[in-house]
């Protein structure tokens, strides 16, 4: 039993190792006198430029939870899902509105807190619930971007919702390779295998040794990680191919965004699942980028998001789509962490506190108010799901943000712009 720890590797060649989700096995140790309860986890998965609001937002006279189009890629995992409408931000006049929607999303800062500074931005959200929750795993936080641009033609500002204090960004991994790397990675071994093909051996030796509930989860588990490797695998051998044909290799923008999306997101619920950090963000594009995307599967051709937002009149069918996309990975994000299993049978999701939002209403109007903000997962049971919360006008974000602090342990009376805990969100 020693061996199935709940801190338990695969090892392999090279000093590799792989860490282990949790198995039932686990729990049987002698030291183990009951299960514990799983640890709490947070993350953001943030959509740049707003939101089509008519097609978001359901009518304030329904008092039930209504997904509305944008949302209906919800509808399996509503249960665990909550809208929050209602809350604002406050804009410090000094910046440009993308730059201070993105960089201050998560800030600790009020508006003209800082001195000398046109951002109102501080240490985030993020960063000082890490502070905690760090000192438990193997990496404090984990930053990820979805912006394959190489043109940087905007500041650091546009692209960033993650940072240490004023000026000082959490750099976001753009790479799925170099995030891969970063959480699988070891020194010593040869950087263009895979972490599974190095500890095969050990894996099929430990899936002797379980039952067969264990086996299957732990399957389920080596699988995911294998499947993940496949995926870099495939996205680097086309790239490598591109000479061959004498074809220009094609810009970063122009790989499937979805594919790209659930690719970072993967690497994140891994993360999440075994434990090597409690708080992750993801952010699935930049704001006010003018090098257009390509949507596959919505647009024939690739489209600027940001540039079509201005002209919701013109655009709006087309903006809708986008905001469905968007929202379709995060329906897959969810699924994905609510069929991974914890130790005391709850899932992943349950245990996470994993929000979706954006810093501006909608690219049309620029405002800061009644942000798209969707709660899911239940923090262990503490956050109440399946509803549409509805804020009072004026209600700051930041007590959203607050109430996070609290849930994750943090001893504060404020955050930000607070003025209280958000009422109504817990059970």
């Amino acid at each position: 039993m020693k061996r199935f720890s709940r801190r338990s590797f695969l090892r392999g060649a090279g000093g590799a190792t792989m860490a282990l989700p949790w198995l039932d096995i686990m729990a049987a140790a002698p030291a183990a006198a009951k299960v514990q309860a799983p640890p709490l986890r947070m993350a953001f998965y943030y959509v740049p430029i707003g939101v089509v609001r008519s097609a978001f937002f359901p009518d304030d006279a329904a008092d039930e939870f209504l997904l509305t189009p944008t949302m209906a890629p919800l509808k399996d995992i509503k249960h665990k899902v909550s809208l929050i409408t209602g809350l604002d931000r406050t804009f410090q006049v000094g910046t440009d509105v993308h730059a201070q929607c993105a960089s201050c999303f998560l800030s600790s800062a009020a508006p003209h807190e800082v001195k000398g500074s046109a951002w109102p931005l501080k240490r985030t959200l993020d960063q000082v619930v890490a502070d905690k929750t760090g000192l438990h795993t193997p990496f404090r936080s984990l930053e990820l971007s979805c912006n394959s641009h190489k043109n940087n033609k905007e500041s650091m500002y546009f692209d960033n919702i993650s940072w240490y204090g004023t000026g000082h960004v959490a750099p976001s991994i753009k790479a799925p390779r170099t995030a891969y790397r970063r959480l699988f990675g070891t020194q010593g071994v040869q950087r263009s295998r895979n972490i599974t093909d190095l500890v095969l051996e050990d894996a099929r030796s430990m899936k002797r040794e379980l039952g067969h509930e264990d086996g299957q989860k732990f399957a389920e588990y080596f699988d995911s990680v294998r499947t993940t490797e496949e995926q870099m695998d495939r996205l680097e051998r086309m790239k490598r191919s591109m000479p061959k044909v004498q074809m220009a290799e094609p810009s970063a923008d122009e790989l499937p965004r979805g594919a790209y999306i659930r690719l970072m997101g993967d690497l994140m619920v891994l993360a999440l699942q075994t434990n090597m950090t409690h708080v992750a963000s993801l952010m699935v594009a930049p704001e006010r980028w003018d090098t257009p995307f390509v949507f596959e599967g919505v647009f024939d051709k690739p489209k600027n998001h940001h540039s079509m937002s201005h002209k919701q009149k013109i655009h709006g069918a087309e903006l809708e789509k986008i905001d469905h996309f968007y929202m379709q990975q995060f329906a897959y994000l969810l699924e994905k962490m609510d069929s991974i299993a914890e130790a005391d049978g709850t899932t992943l999701l349950d245990n996470t506190i994993f929000t979706y939002g954006s810093g501006l209403a909608d690219g049309s109007t620029h405002l800061y108010d009644r942000l798209p903000i969707i709660v899911a997962g239940s923090a262990g049971g503490k956050i109440k799901t399946n509803r549409h919360l509805k804020c009072a006008k004026g209600t700051p974000l930041a007590n959203l943000w607050l109430s996070y602090a609290k849930i994750m342990g943090l001893e504060r009376e404020r955050f930000a712009d607070s003025t209280e805990e958000l009422k109504g969100l817990l059970v």
